[in-house]
């Protein structure tokens, strides 16, 4: 008689095939594998999000730049839902006229009787996250403010107004409800001043908006918090207690114990992964998980979101999860960072719930949590094995509230990123899957997840050499924030306004006083052009109002190190008083500009126009006034960069104001127009004709009515 096989003894003798599918079902679960048990109905935290920072300097400047089509794609890659990155949380700069890292934002009130929600573009890609993704949630916090609050005091009610009128601005003028907002970015604590803007926000029928601080960074960031024990007002001002960098410096376990007993979420308002290529994937999902299983953060935001500065600013490269900062070719790219926040934001949503049981570090390292739907038993499970030993089997165990069904599996690591694996199908609930080291994984029982992207991105290209731009095809300004295509202002604010003698559209410096910094300032300043021109010449018509300095920049190839913005640039001023200087400076802000050359010119004064010109060729440098040339010096510091346009802060004394408050001397920002920006090679004749000569220049094409689309 022959034989039968196994498998077909099993059909014949039903006890046997029982015994076996048991055996195959235990043998397949690793006995020697870390084992989890995921209860849907055991202790559960909210989950409140993930994303990134647009802000804490101009960040996102370039981007409203892009042609319509191109800036649509680069949108839905960053926020809509299981497309891209599909972040669902975004937390934005309350812009305050003054730097705060790679450049300055123009805030909604220039001066206490001013008031125009249209400038600069945070309310802009605010409202464009939000028509991606209905369900992301709204945050701000400050960095810098003007200087007219309080006369340079911040902790003030003054600064509790100056914050809610922006905020009801975003509701009256662009429909945008904002969830929560912080106080100030790594600026210390001041508990009277939360209990003012809680009271603020109140009065104004803003009870919804709610406070987190204080967003510190150091080992003491969360010290102040044990005040709520005793102070019931603070206690009911502050619903988030919230800081920075706990990747760094994690949440003791006494303030995760405080906030569990005020029944307060703990979230990381910025949180900072430095790393190249696929690392930095892995850093932001290992940083993500540790959040949460170490300092107990339910939201955590990055800093920063898009790369869209000028590629001589800081952090240019790091951290941002893609890089479009060419809006004249249209070229983008995604960082391998990108697909970091993929694998968290295609596979939770606000309002979801961590499984406290499911969220532990790996034996052999690494980290994985476990979300799940508020209802339905659907969920999610985000593992990393940064700096595991070796591979390593995990076995789950479903239990009650949980959904028995078939799980996508997603992988990322440094050979190819988001790639779908074969679904693990439970049986009896249980399933377990075997893990690379240098990996990240995402297991989920929904379904819809994708790599999106877009065909045929436009090759990278130099800025357009030569340039040029008038400032009248700018038929509303407004529509544009106020700011013309690719100028990024360092320090002060450079808006699109009308020109004095009201004879067209120019570019003006318009703030008479300094910010409060978040980071310390050098002259009023903003760049624009390639990093790669040598020899070329540099001009623009200069007009100062009332008094000052005012000039033009060249070979400007850094604009500081992040804290602090002198610049690497040659630049030429002309004073009020007729002195033309030519200066070079470096960004060691311990080292003063040096003049290399200065002249007296008659005829000078206030509220005229001039034309200066700064021309390159080799290490001769040649300055104009008029089209006369003034100034000439041999100069090798810089070989290469950038042109700009700056005005200089001037000392009080000048115009008979004395000391400021401190005991220092008081100084005035100047306030100067400019028109007719020119950038052309050195042998270049006269002035190009016409207005700006590159893809993506005002047009009604681009932008219709009062916003971006």
């Amino acid at each position: 008689m022959m034989q039968q096989p196994f498998y077909a003894n099993c059909f014949l003798k039903p006890a046997k095939a029982v015994i076996f599918l048991i055996i195959s079902v235990f043998l397949s679960f690793d006995v020697f594998a870390q084992s989890i048990a995921i209860d849907g109905h055991g202790k559960l935290d909210r989950f409140d999000g993930i994303g990134a920072v647009s802000g804490g300097g101009g960040t996102s400047l370039l981007l409203k730049d892009y042609p319509a089509a191109v800036r649509r794609q680069i949108l839905d890659l960053l926020f809509k839902p299981r497309f891209g990155a599909s972040v669902s949380a975004l937390l934005v700069e309350v812009p305050g006229d003054g730097n705060s890292t790679q450049g300055s934002e123009p805030s909604h009130m220039h001066s206490s009787g001013d008031l125009n929600y249209y400038r600069g573009y945070e309310w802009w890609l605010m409202k464009e996250a939000k028509k991606r993704n209905p369900d992301l949630t709204l945050d701000a916090n400050v960095w810098s403010a003007p200087g007219w609050i309080s006369h340079h005091q911040f902790w003030t009610q003054q600064m509790c107004d100056y914050v809610v009128k922006w905020i009801q601005g975003l509701k009256s003028e662009h429909g945008l409800i904002l969830d929560a907002i912080g106080c100030r970015n790594e600026r210390g604590v001041n508990l009277d001043y939360v209990k003012m803007l809680r009271k603020t926000l109140d009065a104004n029928g803003l009870n919804q908006v709610r406070i987190h601080a204080f967003d510190n960074w150091q080992k003491d960031k969360f010290d102040w918090a044990f005040a709520m024990l005793q102070d019931s007002v603070l206690r009911s001002s502050v619903a988030i207690l919230s800081a920075h960098t706990m990747s760094e410096i994690p949440t003791p376990d006494s303030v995760k114990e405080l906030a569990a007993k005020l029944h307060k979420p703990i979230w990381n308002s910025e949180e900072h992964v430095y790393l190249d290529g696929f690392d930095c994937a892995l850093g932001i999902v290992d940083a993500f998980n540790k959040n949460y299983i170490v300092s107990g953060a339910t939201k955590i935001v990055n800093w920063y979101l898009v790369g869209s500065t000028y590629d001589i600013e800081p952090f240019a490269a790091q951290p941002p999860m893609m890089i479009a900062r060419e809006p004249w070719s249209g070229h983008y790219e995604l960082r391998e960072a990108f697909w970091g926040y993929a694998h968290y934001g295609q596979f939770t949503k606000v309002g979801w719930q961590y499984i406290r049981g499911a969220c532990d570090t790996l034996k052999n390292g690494g980290s994985y949590v476990t979300l799940k739907a508020p209802e339905g038993g659907d969920y999610s499970i985000i593992i990393e094995t940064k700096g595991a030993t070796g591979k390593q089997t995990l076995n789950f165990a479903l239990k009650e509230g949980m959904s028995t069904g078939t799980l996508a599996v997603w992988k990322s690591d440094h050979q190819a990123q988001f790639v779908r694996l074969t679904d693990i199908a439970p049986v009896s609930g249980r399933f377990s899957i075997t893990l690379d080291t240098g990996a990240i994984y995402s297991l989920t029982t929904t379904r819809g997840q994708q790599k999106g992207g877009f065909k045929d991105v436009a090759a990278s290209r130099h800025f357009p050499f030569p340039y040029q731009d008038d400032f009248e095809g700018y038929k509303d300004p407004r529509s544009y924030g106020y700011l013309p295509n690719y100028t990024a202002d360092i320090a002060g604010v450079f808006e699109l306004s009308s020109r004095s003698d009201r004879s067209g559209k120019c570019l003006k410096q318009v703030l008479p006083e300094k910010p409060q910094c978040w980071a310390p300032e050098w002259e009023p300043y903003t760049i624009i052009g390639d990093p790669a021109w040598k020899d070329y010449q540099v001009a623009a018509d200069v007009y100062i109002e009332h008094k000052g300095a005012a000039g033009i920049m060249g070979k400007v190839n850094a604009t500081g190190y992040g804290f602090g913005v002198q610049p690497n640039a040659y630049y030429m001023t002309l004073s009020d008083s007729g002195r033309l200087a030519l200066y070079v400076v470096s960004q060691d802000e311990k080292v003063p500009p040096r003049e290399l050359a200065a002249a007296s010119v008659k005829d000078i004064r206030a509220d005229q126009w001039h034309r200066l010109t700064l021309v390159f060729e080799g290490a001769q440098i040649t300055g104009l006034l008029d089209g006369k040339m003034q100034l000439r010096v041999s100069d090798s510091t810089y070989k290469s960069g950038m042109a700009g346009l700056m005005t200089l802060d001037m000392p009080m004394e000048k115009a008979g104001a004395g000391q400021a408050e401190n005991g220092e001397s008081a100084s005035y920002r100047t306030v100067a127009e400019f028109d007719n920006l020119y950038i052309a090679p050195v042998s270049a004749q006269g002035q190009l004709t016409g207005a700006a000569t590159v893809p993506g220049a005002p047009s009604t094409e681009r932008v219709t009515g009062k916003m971006y689309r």
